[in-house]
C-alpha cells in the first residue's frame, strides 16, 4: 500500500477543512460572538498540520481502488473528528460522542441532532453545522481533485471511492476537469436557490443555512420546528430544489452541453420523478383531510415526499402524526434514496432499476429457458459486473441494516424508533418516527446506540465498502504489520 500518498492526500483534506472554516468564523465576526475563537483555533490548527503534512508530495503518487477506499474513509473519519472540536471548545456540545454524531451527522448530509434547542446555537455553530452539509454533499475529495492539482491517471479511484451509485465515469477525458465541471453546477445551483430565498423575503442567514442544507442533501434547520415556520413560498422553493439536488448530476451536465438525447435517456431520472409524483398523490389523499386548504395539503405532501426522497430531511409539518399509510410510504423512500451521481443517500434508484430489471429477467427465464435477453439501462447494456455489484451491495447492505437494528436494540427503545432511527442515519435521512421523528431528536439514544449511528452515517454516505475495507485483515496489515517490519529491519 502506497502509505506515502495516503497521508499526503489526508494532510491536503485537513488544510482544506482548516481554510473552509473561515465561512463560520467571518459569522461568528459579524455577529461579535465569542464562539468565534473555537473556529479560528481549530482552524489555523488544522491547516498548519495538513499543509506540514502535506507539503512534500511523494515520489511515487499512483494509487489503486484499494488506496482510494482507505484514504477516503480515513478523510472522512477524520473531518468528523475535526469538525467536531470548535462544538465542544464552545462547551455547546461538550461531550464528544455528542458532538461527533453531530458533525457525522452534518458532513454525511444526514441531518440526524442531537441538540434539543437548536436555537440556542451561536450563528457560527449553526452556519458551520449546515455548511458541513454543502461540503459533504458532492464530497471533499472530489473538492479536493477539482482545486488542487494531483498527477497520475489512478484520481478516478478517489472519485470511485467517495461518490455516491453503483458506478462513476469521467464527463470529460480529465478528472480534474470532471470534478470542476460537478462543483461549477453544485455552486452554481446553490447560488441560485439563495437569491430566491431572498427574494422570497428569507433572512439571508436563514436562506444561506437552508441552502446548505438543501444542496447537500443534509437538512440541518437552524428552527426548532425545521421549515415549519417558514413561508408557504420559502418552502416549495426548499422543496423543489431538494429534488433538483437529488438528480444525478450527468443530466444537468449533458443540458448544459447542449446533448438533450443522452440526458432524456436517463431511467434512473424518469423513474425517480415518477416515484416523487406517485408518492405525492398517493400521500395528498391520504392527509388532505388533516389541513384547511388543497394547496396546504400537497404543500405537505411534495415537501416531506421531496425531503425524504432525497435524503435531506427537512420537515414542515410533524409527519409522525400522519395515517399510518402515509408514514409506511415515507419509510419506504428512506430506503429508496435519491439518483446515483447526485448529493442524495440511500440505496440509489439506478440499483432499484437495475434489481428490478434483474428480478424481470429472471422470472422470464422461467417461462422461456433458452432466451437470452440482456438487460439495458439508458439503451445500453449492463454490463455482468454492474449486475452483479448491485447484488453484492444489496446483501451487504441488508446484513449492515439488520446488525445495526440489533445493537441499537440493546437499549430497549420500542421497535419503530429502533428501526428508523437505524434507517434514518443508515440512509442519510435525518429524521426517523416515533421518540427520533420530526418533532423530536436523537438524543435519548445512548452512547453506544450512538456510536453504531455514527458508524452507520459514515457507511452510509460512502456506499459501505471504503469504510468496510478498513476492518479488512489485509488492509490493517498493510497499514500497521508491514510498516512496523520495515522500521524493524532498519
Amino acid at each position: 500500500m502506497n502509505q506515502a500518498i495516503i497521508k499526503y492526500v489526508l494532510g491536503k483534506v485537513l488544510a482544506i477543512v482548516g481554510v473552509l472554516m473561515v465561512v463560520p468564523t467571518v459569522c461568528g465576526i459579524i455577529y461579535r460572538e465569542d464562539e468565534t475563537f473555537a473556529f479560528i483555533i481549530v482552524g489555523v490548527l488544522s491547516f498548519l498540520i495538513g499543509h506540514f503534512a502535506s507539503r512534500k508530495k511523494p515520489k511515487n503518487t499512483m494509487f489503486y481502488l484499494k488506496e482510494g477506499c482507505v484514504v477516503t474513509a480515513l478523510s472522512w473519519i477524520l473531518i468528523s473528528v475535526v469538525g467536531a472540536i470548535p462544538f465542544m471548545l464552545t462547551g455547546e456540545i461538550p461531550n464528544f460522542i455528542d458532538a461527533m454524531f453531530e458533525t457525522s451527522s452534518g458532513f454525511t448530509t444526514t441531518g440526524a441532532s442531537i441538540l434539543k434547542d437548536v436555537e440556542a446555537l451561536s450563528h457560527a455553530s449553526l452556519i458551520w453545522r449546515s455548511f458541513t452539509h454543502w461540503i459533504g454533499g458532492m464530497g471533499v475529495l472530489v473538492f479536493l481533485l477539482a482545486v488542487i492539482p494531483m498527477s497520475g491517471g489512478s484520481n478516478i479511484n478517489l472519485m470511485r471511492a467517495e461518490s455516491p451509485g453503483p458506478s462513476v465515469g469521467k464527463l470529460v477525458p480529465k478528472i480534474r476537469s470532471s470534478a470542476s465541471i460537478l462543483y461549477r453546477i453544485y455552486l452554481g445551483m446553490t447560488i441560485v436557490q439563495v437569491v430566491l430565498l431572498i427574494i422570497a423575503k428569507m433572512p439571508v442567514f436563514d436562506a444561506l443555512c437552508i441552502t446548505f442544507g438543501s444542496a447537500g442533501t443534509g437538512g440541518f434547520g437552524v428552527r426548532n420546528d425545521s421549515c415549519g415556520s417558514y413561508t408557504p413560498l420559502q418552502q416549495w422553493i426548499t422543496g423543489v430544489f431538494c429534488i433538483l439536488f437529488g438528480v444525478n448530476f450527468n443530466f444537468y451536465y449533458y443540458i448544459l452541453a447542449k446533448d438533450p438525447k443522452k440526458s432524456l435517456k436517463m431511467e434512473e431520472v424518469r423513474a425517480y420523478f415518477c416515484i416523487i409524483a406517485t408518492a405525492v398523490v398517493f400521500i395528498f389523499f391520504n392527509i388532505q383531510d388533516r389541513f384547511n386548504t388543497v394547496e396546504s395539503a400537497l404543500r405537505a405532501s411534495f415537501f416531506q415526499v421531496g425531503s425524504i426522497m432525497t435524503t435531506t430531511g427537512y420537515s414542515t409539518v410533524d409527519f409522525n402524526l400522519w395515517p399510518t399509510f402515509s408514514k409506511a410510504i415515507l419509510v419506504m423512500l428512506m430506503f429508496i434514496g435519491a439518483c446515483a451521481g447526485s448529493t442524495g443517500g440511500g440505496f440509489k434508484v439506478s440499483r432499484l432499476v437495475i434489481a428490478f430489471k434483474t428480478c424481470l429477467k429472471e422470472a422470464n427465464s422461467y417461462i422461456h429457458p433458452k432466451s437470452v435477453k440482456k438487460i439495458k439501462m439508458d439503451g445500453e447494456c449492463v454490463e455482468h459486473d454492474v449486475i452483479r455489484s448491485v447484488n453484492v451491495f444489496t446483501i451487504t447492505y441488508l446484513a449492515i441494516f439488520i446488525v445495526s437494528v440489533l445493537l441499537v436494540s440493546i437499549e430497549g427503545k420500542d421497535l419503530v424508533t429502533t428501526f428508523t432511527s437505524v434507517a434514518a442515519t443508515y440512509n442519510n435521512i435525518g429524521p426517523g418516527l416515533a421518540a427520533v421523528g420530526p418533532a423530536a431528536n436523537f438524543d435519548c439514544l445512548s452512547y453506544l446506540s450512538k456510536i453504531v449511528l455514527i458508524f452507520d452515517m459514515i457507511a452510509g454516505r460512502l456506499e459501505l465498502f471504503p469504510l468496510l475495507i478498513l476492518f479488512h485483515p489485509a488492509v490493517i496489515r498493510d497499514i500497521f504489520v508491514k510498516k512496523k517490519c520495515s522500521q524493524s529491519e532498519k
